[in-house]
Order: structure tokens, then C-alpha cells, then sequence
């Protein structure tokens, strides 16, 4: 890092701790991810306290530290919808996993009993680390491991040490030995740990196919978040079983924008059009669905579209998948356009494809309204929370800039994330994460990493 940019480090935490510092990134070419106010070249954005407090040409700077933007892309942090943050000290550890089953498996029956509170703790943090690094901003965490209210509180924790916008949803474990504390506990952790970061959800299954009935949503979880006013994130929805779950909760009056069904692979029709009226939102986890082979193992983008439901993207489980949304978008992108011609392929049809655009809406504005959070994220519009990135345009993989949201889209990576905001704070600057002893922290994941392999060993073998 220069000096002249430790200085500007300097002075933006100066100013970011102060609740009416001011900071203006000036001339960056601006991706609003807004419908109203598109993409601006040679423009400024200004931030004051936590919040946007105004995107244009030639903002006045007045009291505001300002910082160059030249050659760097302004955009939302991306909002992952999903993904099990414990399971991080476990990464690609079954890269070619065979099927959902190989995973439950060896994931949530084999491993998932030997953590310990602070192995949820070190595997949360990493991935929540990992988000910002590549510019996940807000993270859903689905906790399927809550295994004690110490578990969860360890979770938590690791979300608020990091720093990032954390959707904590808590969801007890599939197997083995728990302390029944889920879903009741889910109360206390609301009214102990809720603040401007971190929200809460209350995370189950589709059906009771895996885990037995007590996961599977229905009238009793949905009345146990109404009363607790938080949202519902359902997992492991595919197939005739699931889509037979939809219809039911439709006539049940369960679903609406506050649930979101996570992966929604191979759904009947009629589920759609159930998801669709009620304005049901979707998660989809495009690496996921053809990794692991869920269902028909293609992403229901086109589906969900066609319902009039724009999703979300998530990562879904390290163990077998990489670890960014620069990944997700492009996956899903290649496989619709591959899909959309395909099937246009030896007709007169027009291929009808998504474009880059629209992978980026899904991991910004449609990530936040998925995880409850568009008033507050997902868009560089004034009266939003400063949560953004700059990436650099300039770089090897990036220049010469000539298309802002293709460059985002198919350019590139977490290398060129060069600064991360989190409600007006800085979190990444210079290409690099602010605040992180990286040898500490990979003893630390090394650690625990290794007690959950031996102690999972020593398990199996009784």
C-alpha cells in the first residue's frame, strides 16, 4: 500500500467514525444496480455517516474526505442469499461429491455432530471474511448446525466480528445429538443480538423427506416467525415432493415476499404459478444445482422468470463449491444463454437470453429484497446503507474499460475488488482486508479443521 493511500486509510476511518463524517469518491464510473439512475461515467458518490447520500457529476465536496475513483468501478456489494457458513474450515474437501446424498452424508451426518461452538465460530468467520474479500457485502447465513444456543451465539458472534451485513437463519441440525433448543431459541436471539448489521430468519426444509417433519415448514414454523416478524428461508426445495409442499402451503396461506425458496429445482408448473401469485421470492445456487445434481441439475432461472420472479444468487456449501458471486453470476449466465439456444437451435425462433445485466441485478437489488433487506441494500441509491465496492478497471483482466456491468460480469474477480464498504465503514482498501491477522487466522482454521476430521473419525469407528 502507498502512502499516499495509508494516509486516505487514515482519514476515511476518521471520518467513518464519526455517525456525520463525510466521504466522496469522486469521478468512478458508478453502477447504481438502480432502474432510476442506471450507470453514470466520470461521476462522484457521496457518503455520509452509514448511508448514500448522493450520486451525480461534480458533487460538491465541502467537509468531505475525498477520494479519488479514477479508473475504478462504483457498484453494490453482492448479497449472497445462502450459503452454510459453518462448513468454511471444510472447503472443497469433496470437490467431485456424486450426488445430495454423498453430501448429507458425509457432510451433515459424518462431520457436522463434531463441531464445537467455536468451530461454528472459526468456519463462519472465514467464510464471512472470504464474502467481503470478494464483495459479498450481506451474507445469509443458513446455520443448519445449531446444535446448543452457545452453537448459535458463536455464529452470531462470528458475524459481528467480521463485520459484514449478516442474515443470521437458524435451523437445528439434521442429525445427531442437540439440545432441542431450535425453534424457541429463536427469540432470544432476535431480542439479544438484532442491531444494524444483523437480522434474523428462521431457516427449515422443504419437506420431511431428510431431516423428519420438525424441519419441514408448515403452519407451525410459519407462525413461530410471524410472531418473532421475521422472514422464512426454506432449503433443499426440488423436485414433485417439494412442488406438492408448494401448492399445499399456497392453499395455506404460507407463503407471500416474506419466504424464500432456496434452489427450486424441478418444480411443476402449478408450483410456479402458486410462487409467482403470491410473489414468493427465490434463491437460486447456479454452481449448486450442477455440481451436486439436484433434480435436473439446471438452475430454474428461466422458470422463475417466467413466473415473474426475479432471484437471487447464492454460494450454498464450500465443501464442493467456490466461494464468490463473480462465479455464480457467470455460471448462470452461461447456462441459460447455452439453454436459451439450444432450444431455439433449428427453428425460427430468436433465442430468448438473460444478459449481464441481469446477472447483476440478481446479485445485488434481487439478493437484498430476497433477504428482506431492499430498503436497506442492493442499490447505490441515495438513503441506502453504504454498502459498496470499487473495483478496479484498469487492471490486466479489466482495461480498457469499455462496458462497466460486462466488465463486473465476465471481467472480473475478487483481485480486483480493490475497497469494500459496510454501512459506511471501510472493510477491504488497497486489495487488501482491513483488520485480519491472516497467519493467525489459518492456525486457527487449520485447528479447527483438524479437530473436526479426528473427531469425526473417532466417531464413525464406534
Amino acid at each position: 500500500m502507498t502512502a499516499s493511500r495509508e494516509h486516505t486509510l487514515h482519514l476515511l476511518r476518521r471520518a467513518t467514525d464519526d455517525p456525520r463524517g463525510r466521504v466522496l469518491f469522486r469521478n468512478a464510473t458508478v453502477v447504481t444496480a438502480d432502474p432510476a439512475l442506471g450507470t453514470l461515467t466520470e461521476a462522484d458518490l457521496l457518503v455520509e455517516g452509514s448511508t448514500i447520500a448522493a450520486v451525480g457529476r461534480a458533487l460538491p465536496a465541502g467537509d468531505a474526505v475525498v477520494v479519488d475513483a479514477t479508473g475504478l468501478i462504483a457498484a453494490p456489494g453482492f448479497v449472497d442469499t445462502h450459503r452454510h457458513a459453518w462448513e468454511a474450515q471444510l472447503r472443497r474437501i469433496m470437490p467431485d461429491v456424486d450426488d445430495l446424498g454423498s453430501y448429507v452424508t458425509e457432510t451433515l451426518m459424518g462431520y457436522a455432530p463434531a463441531y464445537r461452538p467455536e468451530d461454528i465460530h472459526t468456519g463462519t468467520k472465514l467464510a464471512a471474511l472470504t464474502a467481503l474479500d470478494s464483495g459479498i457485502t450481506t451474507m445469509l447465513d443458513f446455520s443448519h448446525n445449531s446444535r446448543t444456543a452457545a452453537h448459535s451465539d458463536a455464529a452470531v458472534q462470528a458475524l459481528r466480528d467480521t463485520g459484514i451485513r449478516g442474515v443470521h437463519a437458524a435451523m437445528a441440525p439434521h442429525f445427531g445429538t442437540w439440545d432441542q433448543q431450535w425453534p424457541a431459541d429463536l427469540a432470544r436471539l432476535c431480542a439479544q443480538h438484532t442491531d444494524d448489521l444483523l437480522t434474523f430468519r428462521l431457516a427449515c426444509l422443504a419437506t420431511d423427506e431428510v431431516a423428519g417433519p420438525d424441519l419441514a415448514f408448515g403452519p407451525r414454523l410459519a407462525r413461530q416467525a410471524q410472531e418473532l416478524g421475521i422472514g422464512v428461508s426454506v432449503d433443499a426445495v426440488f423436485g414433485r415432493s417439494s412442488s406438492r409442499a408448494i401448492l399445499e402451503w399456497a392453499r395455506q396461506d404460507l407463503l407471500g415476499p416474506h419466504v424464500t425458496l432456496i434452489h427450486a429445482t424441478g418444480l411443476t408448473a402449478e408450483a410456479w404459478r402458486a410462487i409467482g401469485d403470491t410473489g414468493t421470492t427465490i434463491a437460486l445456487a447456479p454452481t449448486s444445482d450442477a455440481q451436486i445434481g439436484l433434480e435436473t441439475a439446471v438452475p430454474a432461472v428461466d422458470e422463475a422468470l417466467a413466473a415473474s420472479v426475479r432471484p437471487g444468487l447464492s454460494i450454498d456449501v464450500e465443501v464442493a463449491l467456490s466461494s464468490d458471486m463473480f462465479t455464480q453470476m457467470r455460471a448462470l449466465l452461461a447456462i441459460q444463454r447455452m439453454r436459451a439456444v439450444e432450444g431455439a437451435y433449428g427453428t425460427d425462433r430468436t433465442p430468448s437470453r438473460i444478459g449481464v445485466a441481469d446477472v447483476l441485478d440478481f446479485a445485488t437489488l434481487q439478493g437484498a429484497r430476497t433477504n428482506g433487506l431492499e430498503r436497506t441494500t442492493g442499490s447505490l441509491a441515495p438513503g441506502k446503507q453504504a454498502d459498496l465496492l470499487l473495483i478496479t478497471a484498469e487492471a490486466i483482466n479489466t482495461m480498457p474499460l469499455n462496458d462497466p456491468i460486462g466488465t463486473i460480469v465476465l471481467g472480473a474477480d475478487a483481485r480486483n475488488v480493490d475497497t469494500v464498504l459496510v454501512g459506511g465503514r471501510v472493510r477491504k482498501w488497497a486489495g487488501e482486508l482491513l483488520d485480519v491477522d491472516l497467519a493467525a487466522l489459518r492456525d486457527e482454521v487449520t485447528a479447527s479443521r483438524d479437530h473436526v476430521l479426528a473427531a469425526a473419525r473417532v466417531a464413525s469407528a464406534r
